[in-house]
């Protein structure tokens, strides 16, 4: 199943169009797209019933498929290459930051760039569909409502500003968390557990990776998570991005006005985020 936000609605997708949940339901379910994953189990198991009809939709109307999760993880150096390019070793532990709610936009936004060392992450991102605490690994799909796309956009400079480094706010800039175009179940991909991710602009492949490479798989990450804090249902987590980032080429590459950076993970589709010159943002080093 396909399911995702159009012009801010809760709505099920399908080769043929899409189906307006909250009017097809008769108001059963709410328009409102988070809404929809605190009660997962019974949305999924109406939605699989649904035979159409099915109306033809604009893309462009397409949004965030969690626009307001109360929690958005991501995880930082979580394949073997991305760690190595970036000079660390593979972690011990999952590298846990966020990214803050307001970061989040649709799959076909254009972001505004407030530097000239805005970077590039493609990542699998993972909804919870149903709450999670001191979850197994062995359980852990069975929290889960489906997988969607992320880029986890990031300023470079103010996020290794020290002496701490800033992760979270170098992160979060306005529309540094594209997703969608729309949430997939893991029944519909050809494998939840490799699947193949990356990103380009025009015809510069900057990533290609497979998420069989990842050093904490989903399962294992929503067990380690969950020990900690429990997870809802419509938290997002960016599960890590493979070798190719913009900071650890050479030369750098980073992203420019003009570009447009397309993001793929197999199965799902594609995002494609136009860049723009924004208002400057100066930081001291």
């Amino acid at each position: 199943m396909r399911f995702g936000n159009l012009d801010g609605r809760a709505a099920v997708f399908a080769d043929a169009g899409a189906i307006d949940v909250a009017k097809a339901s008769a108001g059963r379910f709410g328009p409102d797209p988070q809404d929809v994953y605190a009660v997962w189990d019974e949305f999924r198991a109406w939605a699989e019933g649904l035979t159409g009809p099915w109306e033809s939709y604009d893309e462009a109307a397409l949004g965030a498929p969690a626009p307001k999760p109360g929690q958005v993880f991501a995880i930082g150096l979580n394949y073997a290459n991305h760690a190595a390019e970036s000079g660390f070793t593979a972690p011990a532990e999952p590298a846990v930051f966020t990214k803050f709610q307001s970061s989040i936009t649709g799959p076909y936004s254009t972001v505004e760039l407030p530097t000239e060392t805005v970077d590039y992450e493609a990542e699998m991102v993972v909804v919870i569909g149903r709450a999670a605490h001191r979850v197994s690994a062995a359980d852990a799909w069975d929290h889960i409502a489906g997988v969607t796309i992320g880029q986890d956009l990031s300023e470079r400079t103010l996020q290794l500003v020290g002496p701490a480094p800033q992760f979270s706010l170098g992160k979060s800039f306005p529309g540094f968390a594209p997703t969608g175009p729309w949430l997939v179940t893991s029944d519909e991909l050809p494998n939840r557990d490799d699947l193949a991710l990356g990103c380009a602009v025009g015809a510069e492949t900057l990533q290609d990776g497979r998420t069989r490479d990842l050093i904490f798989t989903v399962p294992v990450l929503i067990e380690r998570l969950s020990a900690v804090t429990p997870l809802s249902p419509g938290d997002l987590i960016f599960t890590g991005t493979p070798a190719g980032v913009g900071m650890a080429r050479t030369p750098q590459r980073f992203l420019r006005p003009g570009d447009t950076l397309t993001t793929w993970v197999e199965g799902v589709g594609e995002l494609r985020t136009p860049f723009t010159e924004g208002v400057p943002h100066k930081t001291s080093r």
